[in-house]
């Protein structure tokens, strides 16, 4: 009886393991190229959830307020897309080249996925 308790919990985990969201990004870095200080930069970044159970999005965050990401709260089904937008507003920042994460956190087996904007943004002109 032991065995049998231990065989179907055993077989519990791996169908629990199986089960799962699975994200993967069209791709994981966007380049702006040269841009303007005064040009507010945005992409989308789509992704696939290519697991067999719904794939949720907990949170997108980056590491300043230059760099904004919105996505739907909704749950992305198995098979389907879903975006993350990122907006990039460098006005009054510093310029030159730049690369800034997007960290996502997900129910998916790889739960945290960081996606990356690039560019090279150059001084705006002072109009006296």
């Amino acid at each position: 009886m032991k065995r049998l308790f231990s065989l179907l919990s055993l077989a519990m985990i791996v169908i629990a393991a199986m089960a799962q969201a699975e994200i993967k990004f069209d791709q994981t870095s966007v380049n702006f190229g040269t841009f303007a200080e005064s040009e507010v930069q945005t992409c989308v970044f789509t992704f696939t959830n290519v697991g067999n159970e719904p794939l949720i999005i907990h949170q997108a965050y980056s590491s300043c307020g230059c760099t904004v990401p919105s996505f739907s709260k909704e749950p992305v089904k198995p098979g389907e897309k879903g975006q993350i937008k990122v907006t990039y507003n460098g006005a009054g920042k510093f310029p030159g080249a730049f690369k800034k994460p997007v960290t996502v956190r997900t129910n998916a087996t790889q739960a945290i996925v960081r996606i990356y904007i690039q560019g090279d943004m150059t001084v705006q002109d002072k109009k006296d």
